[in-house]
């Protein structure tokens, strides 16, 4: 019956979570802590709380040991629960005191919290009220006895000298041992004399208490001698220290002198930085104790009068930790279960299991507990609860929860029922799976329609249950049902098999062949049952082909019933294999093409200079790929400094046929770095150029080209001026180039030479005092080199210096043509080729009011004798005059003249412009401009008109303030006027645009003017002059 009942109840359970709701095993959320409670709040606050708080579903519900036995809080009971909590009031430090743990419980069992502790702090008076005093000798040491009263908690002490507030201060001397209490003096002082109080201070009720009074009195029989430290306070020999906690060592002796207290580690080891060691007041400090803190300690005092020290361990210890828990588990009915519980601690944890917040003492042999593993066989539904591994050692106990649920029921198939529908393609293998929920596993057969399934060499029930058919025949389809049976219950589940026509790839495996840039289609055609959805996937190299992209070079051509792709503008890097493969929701089937790709070939490799000489290199070369045709020919291409880019160049043999792999390049220039790189041809075309070759420069040799534009003249007096264009680097054959210069007067037979050893260098002078001016002199410029010299270029003429004009032009004359303009003429010197021979004039001209020094400049070329100086301002006075120059420089000047601009042209433009049309002609009209008291009186007017704005304007003057313009009135005009007088032309009206006239008759105005615009400045030849 009571099998039954669990039995129902997991089968309610596994209902439970088929419907939604959520089952859970307790968990706790929040655990005890433990608690110090004053005994002084006693009065005022009478009670605490222990948390406890767990999750689960159902909701648990939660009891208390003390101290191992349970607490049954009843009404007016001292203890009471909210929740999960415990409440005690009435506190009683007697019964209440021990360790404390919460248990929390629901249908899948119970879990217990860790421990804890309830303590109550107190610091009782002192008993005695008074205390002998202690008579001491001057430089010898004491210990003043504090011996604190009755307590429980934490203490700190400090002692009073005399009256309240006065304390002692520690130093090397004066020592508070916060072990004991007692005040150490190495050495008495006379000012040490008075009262000593020691003071009691709980750390936990905050409570301070003070002991009577010790006087301290000096002896009078004599002064205490020098003698050794003696150490008083000194630390265990074993302390044992928690991992991650601060220990605190004191060491303090007496003597005299005043002992210096040292520390060091036994082993060597130098402290960490963390330590904390004052050595006025005698303590070390290691906080965030580790193992490699732990060591023995040496603390060492010492005098003038000798040494003594003590020796201490500190000994690590650490709580447990669980490194491996137990996880809740579900296992079937007479299955194993292994739980592992693994904890670190020092010293080694040990191991104990609790099931259902008892201990668990295993009774059967099916249940074992070794180093803290759990092990049950053949489970029971018994065996179902709340299991706790708890490991500990003498520092503590760490618990950790797991569930165990034992299942145990009939066949069901609601979770996992067969397909309704399987298909299988004919003469291949189908797996019908049959996987029911039941616990524990019974037996499965099979039935086909309704009959019971006879397995054959085809048909196989496997140990999973599932059915296996192979070489499917249309015979097979039809209906199967699963049957599953164990001690609970039996439970079927059918599904159809349908049995479908085999998908084939009709077109054959094959090797394609194409040519770079060419286009090509893979075909895969297929049979397949129409009844089937066809799914195409192509492979490239078994990289699948994401249509679309890959540059657009791969696109799908076959339709639905087939998978044919076409590849466009085919690449080297397209070469290899492509499979197409078909799917459906039966089979899958896959053909394979190899695509051969011809192209250019790839670059040649390791290009080396084998031999080189002046103007030959011997190169070898390996071969890249042919791309599927044949290497043809090489073409070999040279880059120099000089070069642009990569120029080809000739070899011997002339053509470098595609079996050879060496070439020699003739025709380098001497002396020159080159690289070289090859290329290789077959029927497909040329393919990309290999690596450039290292740098390899040619041999030296003469040079032999000489300087090209070789010519000169001008200069200083008695100089002979050669110039050249420099010999480009590339032609200069070796190092060390430089030039010979060789020059002899004309008709004389002996050269004179010098050389010029910079390669740069693109002129000579010779300069000698018995050179005549402008005399004839035959020049050839040669090269030399660290080989030796080359050939000299053509011999050319070249004249000497020439010497400055002598004499000064005469006649000179000025005359103003307008404000602006100044006309100037002289009579010209001779112009003969003599040594003082006239290469054209220079004109000077400055202000009145100005320096000639500050003069500006006109030249003239050839014999002319008149120019024109622009630019001028109007109605201002300038001197002029005029010398001859040559490439020696200018002659003496002429006497300077003086003319005097006209006055400017009215600045006003004309104003009131009207104008009209009528049979054929414009009239235009203005008022007359006057000019101002500085300007040029009014001569005449210019009337500017064109067609449009792109064509020529033409030009009519006239002296009057009106003008007729025989015009066709058909086109459209536009039209300036401006005054002129002696000073030059005035400022012009604003540009009248005249319309097209449909009309005979049309008139107009222009009211505003501008500056002369760009259509004045564009003067014609042809100009009419009309009066009117």
């Amino acid at each position: 019956m009571k099998l039954l009942w669990k039995l129902l109840l997991l089968q309610s359970f596994m209902g439970g979570l088929t419907a939604g709701n959520t089952l859970q095993s307790p968990v706790f959320t929040k655990q005890p802590g433990s608690i110090v409670f004053p005994v002084d709040s006693m009065e005022k606050n009478k009670e605490v709380v222990f948390s406890c708080e767990a999750q689960g579903h159902p909701a648990p519900f939660y009891r208390w040991k003390l101290n191992g036995t349970l607490i049954s809080p009843k009404p007016g009971s001292h203890h009471s629960l909210t929740g999960g909590n415990l409440r005690i009031t009435h506190l009683n430090k007697d019964e209440d005191a021990g360790t404390y743990q919460c248990l929390a419980a629901n249908s899948f069992g119970t879990i217990v919290s860790r421990e804890a502790s309830l303590t109550f702090a107190y610091l009782e008076n002192f008993k005695t009220h008074r205390r002998n005093s202690v008579s001491v000798r001057e430089g010898q040491g004491v210990v003043l006895l504090c011996g604190p009263p009755p307590h429980s908690g934490g203490l700190t002490f400090s002692w009073i000298f005399n009256e309240y507030p006065s304390f002692v201060k520690q130093d090397s001397r004066r020592f508070v041992s916060q072990e004991t209490g007692n005040l150490y003096i190495a050495k008495v002082e006379p000012s040490d004399v008075g009262n000593y109080t020691c003071v009691v201070t709980n750390t936990v009720t905050k409570t301070r208490v003070q002991g009577p009074p010790t006087p301290l009195i000096l002896r009078t029989d004599g002064v205490m001698g020098e003698y050794e430290p003696k150490i008083e306070v000194q630390f265990p020999e074993v302390v044992q220290v928690a991992k991650g906690s601060t220990v605190r060592l004191e060491c303090f002796a007496l003597g005299n002198p005043v002992p210096s207290i040292s520390w060091r580690r036994v082993d060597g080891v130098p402290f960490s930085r963390k330590v904390d060691v004052r050595k006025t007041s005698g303590v070390m400090e290691i906080p965030y104790f580790q193992q490699e803190d732990a060591g023995t300690y040496e603390c060492v005092a010492e005098n003038t009068k000798g040494r003594n020290s003590v020796q201490g361990k500190l000994s690590f210890f650490a709580a447990p930790q669980l490194i491996e828990k137990p996880q809740d588990v579900q296992k079937a009915i007479e299955e194993a279960l292994m739980w592992e519980c693994k904890a670190t601690g020092k010293p080694k944890p040990s191991f104990r299991w609790m099931k259902n917040g008892e201990n668990l003492e295993p009774t059967e042999e099916r249940v074992q507990v070794i180093n803290g593993a759990l092990s049950i066989t053949r489970l029971a539904l018994s065996d179902v609860g709340m299991y706790q591994c708890v490991a500990g050692n003498k520092y503590g106990e760490v618990y950790s929860n797991a569930e165990l649920r034992v299942i145990a029921v009939a066949p069901d198939f609601s979770q996992n029922q067969l397909k309704s529908q399987t298909l299988a393609r004919e003469g291949g293998d189908v797996l019908i799976e049959c996987k029911p929920k039941m616990s524990p596993r019974g037996t499965i057969s099979w039935r086909k329609g309704n009959d019971a399934l006879r397995e054959t060499s085809r048909v196989a029930i496997l140990e999973t249950g599932a059915l296996r058919i192979s070489n499917v025949t249309k015979s097979d389809a039809e209906m199967y049902t699963c049957v599953a049976r164990n001690q609970f219950g039996v439970a079927s589940s059918s599904g159809n098999l349908l049995v479908k026509e085999p998908t084939i790839i009709t077109s054959t495996p094959s090797t394609l062949d194409v040519t770079v840039g060419e286009s090509i289609i893979l075909p895969c055609q297929v049979s397949y049952d129409p009844s089937l959805e066809l799914k195409f996937t192509w492979f490239f190299n078994e990289q699948l082909i994401h249509f679309g992209s890959h540059g657009g070079y791969f696109e799908k051509v076959g339709g639905h019933s087939a998978g044919d792709i076409m590849i466009r503008n085919i690449q080297l890097r397209h070469a290899g294999k492509y499979t197409c493969a078909v799917q459906t929701k039966v089979d899958s089937s896959s053909i394979a093409t190899d695509l051969v790709v011809r192209g250019p070939p790839g670059p040649p490799t390791s290009i080396h200079v084998e031999e080189i000489t002046d103007t030959t290199a011997t190169l070898s070369w390996r071969p890249g790929p042919d791309n599927h045709s044949p290497i043809t020919a090489y073409t070999i291409q040279a880059r120099t400094p000089f070069s642009l880019g990569w120029q080809a160049v000739s070899t011997v043999p002339e053509v470098v046929r595609g079996s050879h792999l060496s070439a020699t390049v003739i025709e380098l220039n001497p002396w020159v770095e080159y690289e070289f790189r090859v290329l290789a041809s077959n029927a497909v075309g040329t393919g990309e150029p290999s690596k450039p070759s290292k740098k390899a420069r040619t041999k030296e040799t003469l040079p032999k080209t000489t300087p090209a534009n070789v010519s000169g003249g001008g200069g200083s007096r008695s100089e002979l001026v050669i110039t050249w264009e420099p010999v480009p680097e590339e032609l200069q054959n070796g190092g060390g180039f430089g030039y010979v210069v060789a020059f002899r007067p004309f008709g004389a037979t002996g050269w004179m030479q010098a050389a010029v050893p910079s390669p740069e260098a693109s002129k000579y002078v010779f300069k000698n005092e018995t050179i005549l001016p402008f005399s004839p002199f035959q020049v050839k410029v040669g090269v030399y080199n660290n080989k030796g010299e080359g050939p000299f270029g053509p011999v050319i003429t070249i004249y000497s210096a020439e010497e400055e004009p002598g004499r000064a032009p005469t006649r000179l004359r000025a005359k103003s043509l307008s404000a602006f303009d100044v006309e100037v003429s002289w009579k010209a010197l001779p112009w003969s080729t003599s040594k003082k021979r006239v290469m054209g004039y220079e004109l000077r001209y400055w202000e009145k009011n100005e320096k000639e020094d500050t003069a500006s400049l006109l030249r003239t070329v050839g014999n002319r004798t008149l120019a024109i100086i622009q630019g001028l301002r109007g109605s201002s006075t300038y001197y002029v005059n005029v010398r001859a120059y040559n490439t020696a420089g200018t002659g003496p000047p002429s006497p300077a003249v003086n003319v005097t601009t006209k006055k400017p042209p009215p600045s006003q433009p004309p104003s009131k412009v009207m104008w009209n049309t009528s049979n054929s002609k414009i009239i235009l009209n203005w008022e007359q401009v006057k000019p101002l008291e500085n300007e040029s009186e009014v001569m005449g007017y210019k009337v500017l008109y064109k067609r449009n704005r792109f064509s020529r304007p033409s030009v009519m003057e006239t002296n009057t303030t009106s003008v007729e313009l025989s015009l066709p009135t058909d086109e459209e005009y536009i039209i300036q006027i401006k005054p002129f007088g002696e000073g030059g032309e005035g400022s012009s009206s604003r540009q009248i645009t005249i319309p097209r006239i449909s009309g005979p008759n049309a008139i107009g105005s222009a009211s505003s003017v501008s500056t002369l615009s760009a259509l004045s400045t564009i003067a014609l030849s042809l100009t009419a002059r009309t009066s009117l």
